[in-house]
């Protein structure tokens, strides 16, 4: 017991099965337990070591972090035998059938927090039965979004007014109605399901999901986001006030990793050894290597991996690249062909390829690293952001298009490479020409050197939010004051 604490909150946490979901929530968890709260972790079996791994070395200040496993049923939904994470779909028909999984896991999560008697439910935004489920047991459930207020933001606005409907081709842009700035987006940068593209039935089904979803959140006590204040006030604004969401940003959770061992631990095995990874970067000099990364779940056309790895050679810049065995879509057996001998040997020393999963923010945060080629995926731009990394912006699919949007032309921390099309498949469409031209700019000259003055100055607003008297650390505060009054 604490001091002027009457009783210690127990906060349980329950992602999305997906590592951009769950690492996140680690890091959450982390963040609540310094604070002195009680955590517990719901999750799958096959999904339990991405928690467990990492808490065996994690010194903590506070209560211990629990796990609690529950069963996915897998084959009850069609799914075959040991699918229990988003990124083991692989179409359409697999995710929605995973997602229908994820909603059979209403009973056992009842089970878990008679047991363990929560005063707080934290649930990702897509498992909506967990506003049902705090209702039921009289607790607030406040809804996790892993991504950013401008994202929230524009799509409320496309599903308020509806720009996108009144451009007469995909390539038309559009301005986004009644916005802090002004935002210019092309019909197809939006998802799929929105323009009623792919096959009716999965349109029908994702439009119910978020339907469900977005029901569910307005009924919940409230959101928790992973930004900060001084990133995008305006939308952090526009999502309390016009929104009328009632919110609270802790972010960057990513910057809870204090010591070498918790980066490089963060998510799966790392698939290079950390002392061979940070040997590499040692011998580089300050700001001259080129990081790039299309996160767990895109997937690249062995047409655009050949045109990226011209694109480095071409830049005359050092790089670590990593390439997921999803990543590449023509199969794990033939995960070499795309990349020849010679341009490994060419690149020896010069560029370091990491088959697999990388320990990303272990690698951003070194000193030598002086650009970021990203996906835009949310946790990747915030872990740029702490680390003061100007970006290459590349985005896939998702709220990807929108968080790149904040990077190029509000925070004004990176360029892109001029993509156009929503699709989870990197096609091969942006040249090699392109991606030098990019990966330059935001390397050398002037106009890179204000951008890494930019990003620096973004990585101090990063670091003093989440320590004590930061804008992060003190609405946490506030937050656990409202839950502790809530049980009171």
């Amino acid at each position: 017991m604490f001091p002027n604490e009457p009783q210690r909150l127990h906060v349980l946490f329950f992602p999305l099965m997906a590592a951009g979901h769950m690492i996140p929530t680690l890091d959450m968890a982390k963040i609540f337990a310094t604070h002195h709260v009680k955590t517990t972790i719901v999750t799958t079996p096959l999904n339990a070591p991405t928690f467990t791994k990492p808490l065996r070395s994690y010194k903590n200040v506070g209560p211990p972090i629990d796990i609690e496993i529950i069963p996915f049923y897998s084959k009850e939904v069609g799914l075959p035998e040991g699918v229990e994470n988003y990124e083991r779909c692989t179409s359409d028909e697999m995710t929605t059938r995973f997602l229908k999984g994820t909603e059979m896991l209403q009973e056992s999560l009842e089970k878990v927090i008679e047991k363990c008697k929560p005063n707080c439910l934290v649930a990702d935004k897509l498992l909506p039965f967990a506003t049902d489920v705090a209702a039921k047991f009289n607790i607030p459930r406040l809804v996790f979004h892993g991504t950013s207020y401008i994202a929230q933001c524009v799509m409320h606005a496309l599903g308020k007014y509806e720009p996108y409907k009144q451009v007469s081709s995909d390539e038309e842009e559009f301005d986004v109605p009644h916005f802090p700035h002004e935002i210019k987006l092309k019909k197809s940068q939006l998802p799929t399901f929105l323009r009623g593209l792919g096959e009716k039935h999965i349109n029908d089904e994702w439009m119910k999901i978020f339907g469900r979803a977005m029901e569910a959140e307005e009924r919940s006590y409230g959101i928790i986001m992973n930004s900060f204040y001084e990133l995008e006030p305006d939308y952090a604004d526009y999502y309390r006030k016009k929104m009328g969401r009632k919110a609270w940003h802790i972010g960057p959770v990513s910057l809870c990793n204090h010591e070498k061992e918790a980066k490089f631990q963060r998510g799966k095995d790392s698939s290079i050894d950390e002392h061979e990874c940070l040997k590499w970067l040692d011998s580089k000099k300050p700001k001259s290597v080129v990081y790039v990364s299309f996160g767990s779940l895109a997937k690249v056309s062995t047409l655009q991996l050949q045109q990226i790895a011209m694109g480095l050679e071409a830049s005359e810049q050092d790089f670590i690249w990593v390439v997921m065995s999803k990543n590449n879509v023509d199969g794990e057996n033939e995960k070499n062909e795309w990349l020849s001998h010679e341009f490994e040997k060419r690149m020896e020393g010069k560029g370091l390829v990491i088959r697999g999963w990388a320990p990303q923010v272990l690698i951003l945060d070194h000193e030598a690293i002086g650009a970021f080629v990203t996906h835009c995926g949310w946790n990747s731009i915030l872990e740029g952001i702490s680390c003061g990394v100007p970006m290459v912006t590349w985005p896939v699919f998702a709220e990807q298009f929108m968080n790149e949007k904040l990077v190029t032309e509000i925070l004004k921390t990176g360029v892109g490479v001029g993509v156009n099309q929503w699709n989870i498949m990197v096609e091969g469409n942006v040249k090699w020409e392109d991606i030098k031209e990019a990966i330059r700019k935001v390397m050398v000259g002037e106009e890179a050197l204000e951008m890494r003055n930019r990003a620096m100055k973004l990585k101090e607003l990063a670091t003093t939010a989440v320590e004590v008297g930061g804008s992060s650390y003190n609405i946490l505060q506030s937050l656990l004051h409202e839950l502790r009054s809530y049980n009171a």
